[in-house]
């Protein structure tokens, strides 16, 4: 990967990745879910199969493969979906996988092994039909599908960074912090504190020059909960743009991505996808010429439970173990290390950029005063079908 050296630079380089995309070739290309959901069902065995066919049959002009982080519909896995035309193959055996690169390459749906409703026995011949995803307002899931996590220009391709281009041509930390606040964004931790007033306190918090760190907070302990891990695995660089905009407005320059162990997935492509940030010059310092410095970390939590509360995931990340400590003083005044420290968990700064593009008057008028935006679930338990959804 090369180096970016300035902002010009990075949009003619994006431009040109988007470009480049709308001349590709329009062969069929087989998206395989596999996040944690969709390993543990088999999907690296899949994606073998996969590989060797069209290697062994010379099809790699006709049809083409996506590897994916976690899309949603665990229940499937492991399942193929076909693009461009949505067709869904769930719960697949390896014996299926060469009936479905022949039915994509021929053009046809295999009706004998497309997704139907189990007790209405209906066929569904594209994923958007699926009731389980058509009930669904998928605005930071849906790109879970569209991108390699562990590789950049899939995000660049699908308007990644186009955030941080914005708030870098403005070059106003406070129009930032307005903007999250407009749009009526709350913390989805479970607290549903603003973020736009958070980052109003964590900006005016300590004097000129005073080191401010931001955190991502990805020790999600909470039984049978995995939405922050589904899109730390499948989307990283939503993540890392996330915590750039977010250091922009509060005027961090460290940050860290507190992830416990139990996600060794999303730590790899974390780590991948920071490296990759790094080598472009999105990442460390002069970011792209523009004089804003700032980098991101890893911190592998140990799987403590009380870890997600901000004051024993401070302590945490100092290098002690995870106790919690009274407030105040509170982390915006003195986190890490004495610190003025911002949190903010995965689910919500996955939502920064999306309010960037599409403004906040936009995003305000999605949900319900009060509550704008949307909610990312995990089902589980004894339902029909378990995974992530967001309404």
């Amino acid at each position: 990967m090369f180096r970016l050296q300035n902002l010009s630079e990075f949009i003619d380089f994006r431009k040109r990745i988007i470009a480049d995309r709308k001349l590709k070739t329009d062969a069929p290309t087989l998206v395989v879910s596999s996040g944690t959901c969709g390993q543990a069902s088999g999907s690296g065995d899949i994606i073998r199969i996969i590989k060797r066919y069209i290697i062994d049959r010379n099809l790699k002009e006709k049809v083409k493969l996506r590897i994916t982080g976690c899309q949603g519909f665990c229940e499937m896995n492991p399942f193929i979906l076909v693009e461009p035309g949505g067709q869904l193959y769930p719960k697949l055996d390896m014996k299926d996988v060469p009936r479905i690169i022949e039915s994509a390459v021929g053009g046809y749906v295999d009706e004998g092994l497309i997704y139907r409703e189990p007790k209405e026995h209906k066929q569904f011949a594209s994923q958007n039909e699926i009731p389980f995803f058509r009930k669904q307002m998928r605005l930071i899931l849906e790109k879970n599908q569209k991108i390699d996590p562990i590789r950049i220009l899939d995000y660049l391709e699908q308007g990644g960074y186009a955030a941080l281009e914005k708030v870098l041509t403005r070059n106003d930390p406070q129009w930032v912090v307005e903007e999250i606040k407009r749009s009526g964004l709350r913390g989805r931790g479970g607290a549903g504190f603003p973020t736009g007033l958070k980052w109003e306190r964590a900006r005016a918090s300590g004097d000129n020059g005073t080191m401010k760190i931001l955190i991502c907070n990805c020790d999600e302990g909470d039984p049978g909960a995995y939405m922050d891990r589904g899109l730390l695995e499948g989307n990283p660089h939503s993540i890392i743009e996330g915590m750039l905009i977010a250091a922009i407005g509060i005027g961090a320059v460290q940050g860290y991505i507190y992830v416990r162990s139990e996600y060794p997935l999303a730590i790899k492509h974390s780590l991948i996808a920071l490296r990759q940030a790094r080598d472009m010059g999105i990442l460390g310092n002069h970011i792209l010429g523009s004089g804003v410095s700032f980098d991101i970390g890893i911190v592998r939590g140990a799987g403590a439970f009380v870890c997600g509360e901000e004051t024993a995931l401070i302590r945490s990340i100092e290098g002690f173990m995870g106790e919690p400590r009274q407030r105040p003083p509170y982390p915006i005044q003195r986190g890490v290390n004495g610190h003025p420290t911002c949190i903010n968990n995965v689910e919500t700064l996955a939502n920064v950029p999306y309010i960037i593009n599409a403004g906040a008057e936009h995003y305000s008028k999605i949900g319900v005063p009060g509550n704008t935006g949307t909610k990312i679930f995990s089902l589980v338990g004894k339902i029909k079908n378990t995974g992530l959804v967001e309404v």
